[in-house]
């Protein structure tokens, strides 16, 4: 891909982006966001947009970023690298440490728990240290995947939502990267040298999302409006698909 193409590519990838956060009132003047960053490409280019849209005047908000070290799990990224790369953007950057024990709930696998303890640790430390937005990487690819699983699998119309206002937690879940594919992540990923600072689990086997990821794929090639109506459906059936622009226009 030439400079030229990754130029238009990234303009469309920061344009979707901004959409996102228009569409769902993801941010807002006074917002301070904590970025969870795992260290893969996409939570890594979430950051870069961030820190980007921070440097605006309106809405003004403070980026922060964390990452979540498992201490019972020989597995984590490069933090050398990640503190590079935030201190590189102008993002502070935080390490936490958490751990679990699997025997308390045999139910669960290794990686529910792991995700589980992960998100834990990034709510209590966003809600002690006065944050009011918690920022995840996952991207459109992310939620038409849930979206199949959960048809699939579960027989219900359910999702990744773009904003979610937890209940337990003064603090709302988002996920600006909703309206970016997944190639797009990739190609950016590669062209910024944002790959390779994530280590693979040792726990990491082929899971049924990556097989569902493999079958939205797989429908693109038969139907390439496929993700299109899918996202149509989802913005008909689902609340917190409703564009807050279109919805104060029927006001």
């Amino acid at each position: 891909m030439s400079e030229e193409e990754y130029s238009r590519m990234e303009k469309r990838v920061t344009k979707r982006f901004n959409r996102a956060c228009a569409d769902f009132a993801l941010l807002e003047d006074g917002d301070k966001v904590l970025i969870a960053l795992s260290g893969g490409k996409d939570s890594m280019l979430l950051l870069h947009l961030m820190a980007q849209r921070s440097r605006l005047y309106k809405p003004k908000i403070e980026v922060e970023a964390a990452h979540v070290v498992m201490d019972n799990i020989p597995y984590e990224s490069n933090r050398t690298s990640l503190e590079i790369f935030c201190r590189n953007e102008g993002v502070k950057f935080h390490l936490l440490h958490t751990a679990f024990d699997e025997t308390t709930d045999r139910r669960k696998t290794k990686c529910f728990l792991c995700a589980w303890y992960r998100r834990k640790a990034l709510f209590s430390f966003a809600q002690k240290n006065g944050f009011n937005k918690l920022a995840l990487g996952h991207h459109q690819d992310d939620i038409l995947t849930t979206l199949l699983m959960n048809l699939i699998f579960e027989g219900s119309f359910d999702t990744m939502a773009p904003r979610l206002d937890m209940k337990h937690y003064s603090l709302a879940l988002i996920r600006p990267l909703a309206l970016v594919c997944e190639k797009e992540t990739t190609a950016l990923a590669k062209h910024h040298g944002f790959s390779g600072i994530k280590v693979h689990c040792p726990y990491e086997n082929v899971t049924q999302r990556q097989k569902t990821s493999q079958m939205l794929q797989l429908l693109e090639t038969q139907n390439p409006e496929v993700r299109q109506n899918l996202w149509r459906a989802l913005e008909k059936k689902h609340e917190a698909f409703c564009r807050v622009g279109l919805q104060t226009d029927k006001t």
